[in-house]
Formats: structure tokens, sequence, C-alpha cells
């Protein structure tokens, strides 16, 4: 798959989603070679904006996640990642299961 890494400078953004569970795990972003590593080895890898370089998921905490699916939208310049968290199941360098635990009250459902 040729994915667009023209528009956000060289950076597709990635979504990891919970295979099992369909939860969104974590959101980061993929360079063409965050992209290759990923393809290649079946872990999900970022690249790192602060940093300027790239990490494998849960390479010091062992909360790796294993690739299962991958889809690409219809622009081709987004990922998403469905896989299995290994280690203590744990996404979020927090402790959380998943990034997305900040519930935002006051919104307004139509």
């Amino acid at each position: 798959m040729n994915l667009d890494f023209t528009k956000l400078d060289g950076l597709v953004p990635a979504v990891v989603q919970d295979d099992a569970s369909g939860d969104v795990l974590m959101v980061g972003f993929m360079n063409a070679e965050a992209w290759e590593v990923t393809q290649r080895t079946g872990y999900v890898t970022f690249f790192s904006r602060t940093r300027q370089q790239l990490w494998t998921k849960g390479e010091t905490s062992g909360n790796r996640l294993a690739v299962r699916t991958v889809f690409v939208d219809c622009d081709n310049d987004t990922v998403l990642v469905r896989a299995v968290c290994q280690g203590d199941g744990v996404a979020c360098h927090t402790g959380e299961r998943t990034c997305f635990f900040q519930r935002v009250e006051g919104v307004t459902v139509p």
C-alpha cells in the first residue's frame, strides 16, 4: 500500500484500536520508515515528533502493540491499526489501558 506522506511534513496519523474490543488505544504518527518497520516486524512503530526518532510502542514497558489488521483511509493518508496490547495490556504511558480515559463533560448532544 502506498501511503501519502506529503500532507503532514512526511507523517500520517496512526490510530490504534484494540482488536477484541474496538476501543481506541492511542494515536500516533508514522513516517515512511515507521510504516516500513511496522509492516516488517508486526509491531506498531511510530515517529516521535518531539524526539525526532522512531519508537516501537512497548520497547521499554513490554506493552507492545502486535498488529492484527491494518486499514488505510480513502485518501491514503491515515492508518487504522487493529492490534493486541501485549504485556500488562496497558497502552497509555500513564498506566491506563487506553490513552482516551478523560471524559469531556458538557458536550451538547443534538
